[in-house]
């Protein structure tokens, strides 16, 4: 009777956390999806504490006040420009969550009641793997996104030195399910794992980071839905399977953004290019033409429609505030239209230029995705550019020679004015010229990007 109670508990739990995820598919709604997610979380974890099977209320007192502890600190130390490195983390530490309770249930089986042994073993082994290579990664991929680690190794050795790792430990892992008393397997098999999520993290630039904090997501999921069947609990299983499947689902949509295969953003590469492609001399040269934010802010004046274009320069330079101050002077005082054009990959984690724009107080109905914007163009008098640059390079949709032909972007190049606000000429990831740069309607505003609009702010007063 108990177990049954427990399970239509869990079911319930499990409904929230659906239900949560639906809510957050809108701005409008997250707030709303964040608390049904929440309280699904509570209710599971309410109802595991009558479970008998679980440790001591001590110890999990213990895990609640330290990890509240953490979490406290994060929010309030984090700022929000930090958030794609916190997420990194969160997904490694879930994912060694997942590696620890795996070891736990191979050291301690006889604790876990009557799972069946082949059953145990075989989620212990998919539990540990994928927990070990997404913690791992998720390390990696915060050292990269933190600038602490700048190391891509490629190549022919590396490559295979990769496949080796994966092999091994799925080797590892049949091995350790056949004899479960061979312990040194099961190690083996997690040091393995632990080394492919070094090695497949490491190739990946900073410009792939959203796409490989999706799929690092989706792992986690994954390891925590392999523990579900270690214990042989619904909710855990449930739970796992809808983190898993939707950051997997993210990943394509995010792969598909960029027209590229997610082997190829793994590995690190962005394509070939069919020739030798122009040097930043040639298409640059006697071209760029940069201005004052005076002059600009004498362009500005007369704008009725207006969009901004933010990338992760903005976010570097915690320009998001500065942005929104532009945008309410220019509605202000000449009625503007103001939209801001989002791309999928803008920035280093799924969401993060919405975030930063959302932290600033900007409203929802200003921001558009890339199919929304991209007609608008046309008719709109100036796009500013705010640390973007491979998004919005036109050689990905007219030159078959570009390493990222194919790849869609923001067509703002369409516009009648075109500002940038960046600080050089120096290349995205993509290491190509921006061919935007040059082009007869772009004007380049050099400088820091939140320096540069409290400049424009300070013109448009004048």
């Amino acid at each position: 009777m108990q177990q049954n109670l427990i399970n239509i508990a869990y079911l319930v739990a499990s409904i929230l956390f659906i239900l949560g995820l639906k809510g957050l598919t809108s701005p409008r709604t997250a707030r709303r999806g964040n608390l049904l997610g929440a309280m699904g979380m509570l209710v599971a974890v309410v109802v595991t504490l009558f479970d008998q099977q679980i440790v001591s209320f001590e110890l999990i007192l213990a895990g609640i006040v330290l990890g509240s502890a953490v979490g406290v600190i994060a929010a309030i130390k984090v700022p929000l420009t930090s958030m794609p490195e916190l997420v990194a983390l969160f997904n490694g530490f879930g994912g060694g969550a997942s590696a620890l309770v795996a070891a736990t249930a191979v050291l301690s089986p006889d604790a876990l009641g009557d799972v069946p042994p082949i059953q145990l073993y075989t989620a212990a082994v998919a539990s540990s793997i994928i927990g070990a290579a997404t913690t791992t990664g998720s390390l990696i991929a915060w050292a990269k996104l933190q600038g602490v680690l700048s190391m891509q190794a490629r190549g022919g050795l590396f490559q295979t030195l990769n496949f080796v790792c994966i092999l091994g430990a799925l080797g590892f892992g049949v091995y350790y399910i056949v004899n479960p008393d061979a312990l040194w397997a099961f190690w083996a098999l997690t040091a393995a794992a632990a080394l492919y999520g070094v090695l497949f993290t490491v190739p990946v630039g900073g410009a792939d980071m959203p796409v490989v904090i999706a799929l690092l997501n989706s792992a986690s999921g994954l390891a925590a839905a392999a523990t579900g069947f270690v214990f042989s609990n619904n909710v855990l299983i449930i739970s796992g399977s809808l983190v898993g499947a939707s950051g997997f689902i993210l990943t394509d949509i995010m792969c598909r953004a960029m027209n590229r295969s997610l082997w190829d953003v793994l590995r690190g590469d962005l394509g070939e290019a069919s020739g030798p492609g122009a040097s930043a001399d040639e298409v640059y040269q006697g071209r760029v033409k940069s201005t004052s934010a005076e002059e600009a802010a004498m362009i500005l004046d007369a704008a009725r429609s207006v969009t901004i274009v933010p990338g992760y320069g903005m976010a570097v330079a915690q320009a998001q505030h500065a942005v929104r101050d532009l945008a309410k002077k220019l509605q202000k005082k000449n009625g503007a239209r103001i939209r801001y054009g989002i791309h999928p990959v803008a920035g280093r984690m799924p969401g993060h230029m919405n975030v930063l724009l959302a932290e600033a107080d900007v409203p929802y109905d200003e921001l558009f995705d890339m199919d929304q914007i991209n007609p608008t163009f046309a008719q709109t008098d100036v796009v500013i550019v705010v640390g973007a640059n491979d998004v919005v390079n036109p050689a990905a949709r007219d030159d078959p020679g570009s390493p990222i032909y194919g790849m869609p972007i923001l067509d703002v190049d369409k516009a009648q004015t075109v500002m940038v606000i960046k600080r050089s000429l120096s290349p995205g990831f993509a290491g190509i010229p921006n061919k935007l740069f040059a082009a007869d309607n772009t004007l380049m505003l050099f400088g820091d990007g939140e320096k540069f609009v409290r400049d424009l702010l300070a013109a448009l007063d004048e």
